[in-house]
């Protein structure tokens, strides 16, 4: 045969435009989610590192090494150590011991010296709260004019001779609070105890540029000053004092030696979050743990001094994470996995189309002498020539799309796509022509034995499905069973397509002779030609079923996390709204929240949390409600039902009143009366009449709730309102509660699970790929019944010849559509109950909802989501019966003529 040429690929390519078009739109599209899932991975991970670390504190997620003086050391060595020179120098030197992948924010760290012990100061014009001095925090920063604005004055330098420990006066800069908390003005002079003592002139007054950021984190007294109790004093008459921080030049150091501070060295390393990334999580590990207590320790010894000492903790923060992103990553692999799955069958499907469309063309080549190699080469040329530029457009897209992320991973996913698509056409033609054949037989009839090798490659399927689903099931979804989890249920797929397709003909075959004896050739003509036809392969079931098994385990995870954050938040709040104050709440306010729009209901409650019973020793929270109130509350909520008479008093006023408590308190005191000593003095006896595991006034495994009528006055005062409503306008409700009660909404508190990109990104990932993986199977169907097209239609046109009717042929067309369809709808919604039921006792979905949060909703289990079965079955049936509508109505306006031609046989 002779070397493929361009000029018969561009013929080809000429004569079927359309095909060729369709071809490179699929490729392009594939190609492009294909290489935006790992991009949109790189993305969201390391977006979720970042504010991991972002949202920690500056002083936990950076690195403070500091170093005192050494004990041998004289005074001028001292000095010299705490001079900016030096200070810059080893900076320098510890920013360059920092391990790669871990970058240094220059712009955010800092460096200096700080006294470690706060000093008292007895200048008479600082306050005195109690008759206890102030305290004074001294420090010494680098780049303070970078931090902070001046607002007045001018900054702090140090002038005339070089500052040493023995300098008497120094100048200072305060912040806006200190000024405004301490009387603190332009001239003020604090006198620091010492020797011979040191006194400090302020000579500015500055504001923080990020008052939140590491430079003033690492002594919050030198941003705002704290009032403090003292040491060992105790309850309301405890004394207190302030402590606040001057701000020193840096040249200003040494003077500091001369202080009972014991003045240290310091530098603060902060992390470069921008240059943080989830795929070198391993490293970043590495190089805190060696800059923490490694070689980088060492290092840092062997430069500043023996006594430097480094902390962080910044290896928690990234040991979180790794959990978190380990717990998410496996069930986003699931996702991936079906929707890759679905769109290889499709790619390979659209090949075995083009195949059999061109089955009478390739035959002719094979018997005119063609080679089997050539005949491969010039397909794959036909296809590299639409596939290669189409692979390229959905990267270029996807890269364009998605920026920030690594190339590589994504050029590999689009390089499959290409490949996969390419090789489709050629692997199918070779498979069906590897014998010249000069008659092929009827391309409408189902094989009545299936091979060993099938028989095998099903067993092998079967067993493989088995042992993920048990080895899920026995370890749970981790990071090392990542590739366990996301096979698990495309291998249930698997087995459940080889399943029907086994099961399926003979099914239909069976079920074609009862109908033969019904009135009318048209059911058995459909049951007949559906028993034999090939639409049902296993290609087609195959896409369906896994993207019905993703779908259901997507959409259930889904609903699972969903329900997880609502009962999350409805265990917290108790209502849809929580008004609460320490003490009773203002007067009238209840008349005035309900007034609020969306307030449908509210529900006073006095609570007391530290409500002890009879001995003393134990406490217990007593929740007094009205009864009727109460008991609607949690009925609408779920939280622990009971009917509101079950609460009221029987026996007189002297009679115990009856409670309900949590399950630990009613083993606790039993159903003997009890009396309960309320916060305010009074005594009540209780006698437990009901037990619930939850109750939305309080959360918690302790709680007891009685009816407030039968409390004292004082004691049944409310200290929140549980309020029920739609929408209910948070704004609204603060300015109705005023500035003291606390407001808390269930919507709010439901948002506040979400507080990572690692879990928002994670769930949108996990949707786009359920959609991707559905609208994939939509078009495997579609492709599967575009396979039998042209038979149906010719069918359709001799039929008319003999007298069937538009109406018998649309009816034909569609029942026998239905046999394979039903099945599949029926195996696909089974097999995803299926999956969701084996896997779940293997996934915790705690994780992912609420991301390590602390929740009284505890453990969020996977459950099968109806509507995800649902909608899928739903949609697949009325595809089917659609397109055997259409079809039915195109083959009838274009005649029966055009369709029929010398030669053509059923």
């Amino acid at each position: 045969m002779t070397p493929v040429t361009a000029p018969w690929v561009r013929t080809r390519l000429r004569a079927a435009p359309g095909a060729a078009g369709a071809l490179a739109l699929l490729v392009a599209l594939t190609a492009c989610l294909a290489a935006a899932f790992p991009r949109a991975l790189d993305r969201y991970t390391d977006a979720g590192l970042s504010r991991a670390v972002e949202q920690t504190h500056p002083d936990r997620a950076g690195f403070l090494v500091s170093a005192g003086p050494g004990p041998g050391d004289t005074r001028e060595h001292r000095e010299d150590e705490l001079r900016p020179e030096d200070l810059a120098a080893h900076y320098a030197s510890i920013v360059a011991t920092v391990e790669r992948p871990l970058v240094v924010d220059g712009s955010r760290s800092a460096y200096g010296v700080r006294t470690t012990y706060p000093l008292p100061v007895r200048d008479a014009w600082l306050p005195r709260p109690d008759g206890v001095p102030a305290q004074m925090v001294l420090a010494a920063p680098s780049a303070l004019a970078d931090h902070a604005r001046l607002r007045s004055g001018r900054l702090p330098r140090a002038t005339g001779a070089e500052v040493t420990a023995s300098t008497a006066r120094v100048e200072a800069a305060v912040t806006e609070e200190t000024a405004r908390t301490l009387r603190a003005e332009i001239g003020s002079v604090v006198h620091v105890p010492g020797r011979p003592g040191l006194a400090v002139h302020v000579t500015g007054i500055v504001a923080p540029r990020d008052p939140d950021g590491a430079y003033w984190s690492l002594q919050p007294e030198l941003r705002a000053p704290a009032l403090l109790r003292e040491p060992g004093s105790q309850g309301p008459d405890a004394a207190t004092y302030w402590r606040g921080g001057l701000l020193l030049a840096p040249e200003a150091a040494p003077a500091l030696l001369g202080t009972h501070g014991s003045p240290a060295r310091y530098w603060h390393l902060v992390p470069d979050t921008d240059a943080l990334h989830a795929r070198d999580l391993g490293r970043l590990s590495t190089a805190v743990a060696a800059l923490e207590s490694g070689p980088g320790t060492e290092r840092l010894r062997a430069l500043i001094s023996p006594l430097a000492d480094v902390e962080t903790g910044l290896d928690d923060v990234l040991t979180s994470y790794d959990r978190l992103r380990g717990d998410i990553g496996p069930l986003v692999a699931v996702a991936a996995s079906g929707s890759g799955t679905v769109a290889a069958v499709v790619l390979l499907m659209t090949g075995g189309l083009a195949a059999g469309r061109r089955h009478a063309e390739l035959a002719l080549l094979r018997a005119r002498g063609a080679s089997l190699r050539g005949v491969a080469a010039r397909l794959l040329a036909e296809t590299a020539a639409v596939a290669l530029p189409a692979g390229a457009l959905g990267l270029a897209v996807a890269v364009l799309a998605l920026p920030g992320a690594r190339l590589l991973p994504a050029l590999w996913a689009a390089g499959a796509v290409t490949a996969v698509a390419c090789l489709a056409l050629p692997l199918r033609a070779a498979a069906a022509h590897r014998a010249v054949r000069v008659h092929g037989g009827r391309r409408d009839a189902a094989s009545a034995r299936a091979s060993r090798r099938r028989t095998v490659a099903e067993l092998t399927a079967v067993a493989l499905a088995l042992g993920a689903v048990e080895t899920l099931r026995r370890r749970g979804a981790t990071d090392a069973s990542v590739g366990l989890v996301s096979s698990a249920p495309v291998l249930v797929g698997v087995v459940a397509a080889l399943v029907l397709v086994r099961l399926h003909p003979p099914a239909l075959r069976g079920l074609a002779r009862p109908a033969g004896r019904l009135r009318g050739a048209v059911g058995h003509l459909a049951l007949a030609r559906a028993g034999r036809t090939t639409v049902s392969a296993v290609l087609p079931l195959l896409a369906l079923l896994t993207a019905f098994t993703t779908a259901a385990f997507g959409g259930s995870v889904l609903a699972g996390v969903s329900d997880a954050r609502d009962r999350a938040a409805l265990y917290a709040v108790g209502a849809d709204a929580r008004v609460e104050s320490t003490g009773p709440l203002p007067s009238g306010l209840s008349d005035r929240l309900a007034r609020v729009p969306g307030v449908r209901s509210e529900a006073e409650v006095s609570i007391a949390h530290q409500a002890k019973a009879a001995d003393g020793r134990q406490s217990v929270p007593v929740a007094g409600v009205r009864p009727d109130a109460y008991a609607a509350l949690a009925a609408r909520t779920g939280l622990g039902e009971f009917a509101g008479g079950e609460l009221a008093r029987r026996g007189g006023r002297d009679g115990p009143l009856p409670a309900l408590a949590s399950p630990v308190v009613a083993e606790r005191f039993g159903s003997a009366p009890f009396a309960v000593r309320m916060e305010d003095g009074s005594f009540v006896t209780l006698r437990i009449a009901l037990v619930r595991e939850r109750t939305p006034a309080v959360s918690g495994e302790e709680f007891l709730v009685v009816d407030r009528a039968g409390l004292s006055a004082e004691a049944a005062r409310p200290t929140a309102l549980l309020l029920s409503g739609d929408r209910l306008d948070a704004d609204a409700l603060r300015r109705q509660a005023g500035g003291g009660p606390s407001v808390q909404l269930r919507s709010e508190e439901r948002a506040r699970y979400v507080d990572s990109p690692l879990q928002s990104g994670a769930e949108r990932v996990y949707t786009a790929a359920v959609a991707a993986g559905a609208g994939y199977a939509a078009l495997a169907l579609l492709l599967s019944l575009a396979g039998a097209a042209p038979e149906r239609a010719a069918l359709l046109a001799r039929l008319r010849t003999m007298g069937l009717t538009p109406a018998q042929g649309r009816r034909l067309l569609v029942l026998e559509s239905l046999p394979q369809a039903v099945p599949a709808v029926a195996g696909g919604v089974l097999t995803g109950w299926a999956v969701v039921r084996l896997l779940s006792p293997g996934i915790d979905l705690t994780t992912i909802a609420l991301a390590g949060a602390s929740s009284p909703a505890g453990r969020a289990h996977l459950r099968a989501d109806p509507w995800s079965l649902a909608l899928p079955a739903l949609a697949v049936l009325v595809l089917t019966v659609a397109v055997g509508v259409g079809q039915a109505w195109w083959s009838g306006r274009r005649g029966a003529v055009p369709q029929l031609r010398a030669g053509d046989g059923p």
